[in-house]
């Protein structure tokens, strides 16, 4: 698996999520709505999920392991930084 695209869309409002990105896999591919949330301890991200009929939130898509998930985190985090740094 190859991150070929993230496309970042930055969140304007004033809260703790910061922005919404869109990641493509191996040019064929794409998982959008995976959000940057700023939390107490930095900046994490969020993959997309749904409301379930209980009230709980399930993530639609997901790394299945924790190394596949900070591959995604840290290319979704490294984009996003690269973005503040363009507008400013």
């Amino acid at each position: 698996m190859k991150i070929t695209d993230v496309r970042v869309r930055k969140v304007t409002k004033d809260g703790k999520m910061k922005a919404v990105v869109s990641v493509t896999i191996d040019d064929e591919f794409v998982v959008h709505d995976i959000k940057v949330i700023e939390g107490d301890k930095g900046l994490f991200i969020a993959m997309p999920s749904r409301k379930a009929s209980d009230g709980e939130y399930r993530d639609i898509a997901h790394p299945i392991n924790t190394e596949t998930r900070n591959i995604l985190q840290d290319m979704i985090l490294e984009k996003y930084l690269k973005t503040l740094e363009s507008d400013t």
